[in-house]
């Protein structure tokens, strides 16, 4: 929940509040208009609930709220995957499959160098093995997300937004 609410903080200080304002066009693109009434818009939610095809364009059901909502919950997001690559990568994980049609893991690029695409490279092959692990204990996935292309999309612009951030300081 932290890092949801993290995902506030940064949209005020990185989308808002960048004195080009320069994010806030492609932001509304991914994401919605902002400035829709966000009251209104909860109360709907929990009065109706989410729309039943939120899965296509959102990593949550109540990301699909409002585009606050969306900005935190991909936000957040985000950050438990580089968060779990970085650690994967810490503890020098790699995959290497005996079998040629299950995903392999070699790449130990230090995670604050990576780009989008090698960071999704290394994570669907991760959440693979550990949802594969969970299943064979009789566990829910560890990983129980779908990320469809509009959410992927999503995430590479956090990405991108993340890393401009960090090359202007």
């Amino acid at each position: 929940h932290f890092r949801h609410e993290v995902g506030h903080y940064y949209f005020e200080r990185l989308i808002e509040q960048e004195p080009t304002r320069r994010w806030l066009e492609p932001f509304r693109r991914r994401f919605g208009d902002e400035r829709t009434d966000y009251a209104a818009a909860l109360a709907a939610h929990y009065a109706e609930g989410p729309a039943p095809d939120w899965a296509e364009r959102h990593v949550s059901a109540y990301a699909s709220v409002h585009p606050w909502e969306d900005w935190a919950e991909t936000w957040a997001h985000y950050l438990h995957i580089v968060d779990t690559l970085d650690t994967a990568t810490a503890c020098g994980l790699a995959l290497l499959p005996e079998n040629p049609d299950e995903p392999m893991l070699v790449d130990q690029t230090p995670v604050d160098e990576a780009t989008f695409e090698s960071l999704m490279a290394r994570w669907f092959p991760l959440t693979y093995v550990l949802n594969s692990l969970n299943r064979s204990l009789g566990m829910p996935d560890g990983y129980p997300f779908a990320l469809a292309t509009p959410v992927i999309d999503k995430l590479r612009f956090v990405h991108r937004v993340i890393s401009a951030s960090s090359a202007r300081s």
